[in-house]
């Protein structure tokens, strides 16, 4: 692989302009990951550049060219899957399996788009003007400025970058400062696909290099995936811009009366240890029907056997350390309310003193939370079962939408009249049926719903190419 030490601009690694490095730590080890420059408003004002002279050319390259290149970017990052993963998980701290998997899905993507982009039609309108035809098509947006977050940090750059390339734009990404070293690492393979310099550049950094890149005028349009505060600020300096927001989730696994408890109980525990809980449709709060709470919670606990904390590295272990300190203060003060609001830790609760570093947190969970509660109000974001009872079917929908977040839940049961109801009143953008919260496909439209603090569009399939594209109307008079 090449020296990370750089940012990729143009086609090519460059050093930055200004004179700060960034050491990237790793959260599994504590040791240094590697370094990279820290970005100046120049790095992104090039980067811009390099997007803007180069986007021209691409749109008007036909389709069929760019679900080429597309593929051959999938067959790239394929090739690339050991060493990629590896990376990813030495600064990212997950299980050596999930970054495998995520690196493969990451390929996938690419396949997926460019099958999407030869196949994105318009349609022929009927005029009130009989001496008119009209039609639509679409056309490339322009120039993307992507933010994407350090829990999966190949893969989303992939969700917004493959349908942007297909559909003829180009981008600029800033990956996070704490996990930068994968995504510029793989543009080896963007470089061997042959992937034309300026239509995809990557400049780290934090909260400036982004503010940079959202208001700097050749950006037409942001493509953002992380926290709802973050969105909001993003959102409010990028004005009028054209945007695709996927922000924060607070996602209910709801198990009615009649569910298959120990599936239910499973689809939680592994909502909720995924990439350790650091996941916008992770289990955050489970919503238990009072006629079945104590054998639910029963299986919960026997599910939780499987857990395994430990070096990501190891092969055994199936739980990782959180990321960064800022996650994990943030499960140490939902753990302390939840405590003095009497909710009973039933597993875990705290940080393992004996780990390489303070970020390995113990899987818990919790049973009796309070619906006002941090754990319940609040996206926790680490690997904690958080359990609230309500007495009937219309409570557990009511405490399911209390909540200012809507991006996916799940529901258990197996009455399908009433798996319907719930699939129509979660004010959630998906609702996942008898699995885990977790639980997501490249080919579904996933985002948040209405009147929520979720964003808006839709990452996956053909969706986030009608996003990233343009309906343009002609009107023809014969």
């Amino acid at each position: 692989m090449t020296t990370t030490s750089s940012f990729f601009v143009n086609g090519a690694y460059v050093s930055g302009q200004g004179a700060g490095i960034v050491e990237v730590v790793s959260p599994a080890t504590g040791e240094r990951a590697g370094a990279i420059p820290e970005a100046v408003a120049a790095d992104v004002d090039a980067a811009v550049a390099a997007a803007r002279a180069a986007q021209p050319a691409w749109a008007a390259t036909n389709v069929w060219e760019r679900a080429a290149l597309c593929h051959r970017i999938g067959d790239e990052l394929a090739k690339r899957v050991d060493e990629l993963a590896r990376l990813q998980t030495l600064e990212q701290g997950k299980p050596l399996a999930e970054s495998v998997a995520d690196i493969e899905e990451a390929a996938k993507l690419f396949h997926l788009h460019a099958e999407d982009a030869v196949r994105l039609h318009g349609e022929t309108l009927p005029s009130t003007d009989s001496s008119k035809r009209m039609f639509t098509f679409h056309r490339p947006v322009g120039t993307w400025g992507i933010i994407t977050p350090w829990n999966f940090p190949l893969l989303m750059l992939a969700e917004f970058v493959a349908p942007g390339l297909a559909t003829g734009n180009a981008h600029v990404v800033k990956p996070p400062e704490n996990t930068p070293l994968t995504v510029l690492a793989a543009m080896e393979a963007f470089v061997a696909a042959g992937v034309p310099a300026g239509l995809v550049n990557v400049v780290p950094g934090g909260g400036a290099t982004g503010e940079a890149l959202v208001t700097h005028a050749g950006i037409d349009a942001i493509g953002f995936i992380g926290s709802s505060a973050t969105g909001a600020r993003i959102q409010k300096m990028a004005g009028l811009k054209r945007s695709v927001m996927e922000c924060s989730g607070n996602g209910p696994v709801v198990v009615l009366a009649d569910a298959d408890l120990a599936a239910a109980a499973r689809a939680a525990v592994d909502g909720a240890y995924l990439c350790a809980g650091q996941v916008c449709c992770a289990t955050e709060r489970v919503i238990v029907h009072a006629d079945v709470h104590d054998a639910f919670v029963a299986e919960v606990l026997r599910a939780a056997e499987k857990v395994v904390l430990g070096d990501p590295f190891d092969a055994a272990v199936n739980l990782g350390p959180l990321n960064n300190e800022g996650v994990a203060a943030k499960m140490d003060r939902h753990m302390a309310d939840a405590r003095e609001r009497g909710a009973k830790i039933l597993l875990g609760g705290q940080r393992r003193s004996d780990a390489p570093t303070g970020l390995y947190y113990e899987f818990t969970v919790v049973d009796e939370v309070p619906v006002d509660s941090l754990l319940s109000r609040e996206e926790s974001f680490g690997p904690v079962v958080p359990i609230i009872t309500g007495r009937d079917d219309d409570e557990l929908l009511r405490i399911a939408n209390d909540d200012a977040l809507g991006l996916q839940g799940a529901v258990f049961t197996k009455d399908m009249t009433k798996a319907f109801r719930f699939m129509e009143e979660m004010a959630v953008g998906q609702v996942i049926v008898n699995d885990s919260n977790s639980w997501w496909d490249v080919n579904m439209p996933f985002g948040g719903a209405g009147g929520r603090g979720t964003g808006w569009g839709r990452i996956g399939g053909k969706w986030t190419l009608l996003d990233m594209t343009d309906t343009r109307t002609g009107v023809i008079s014969l």
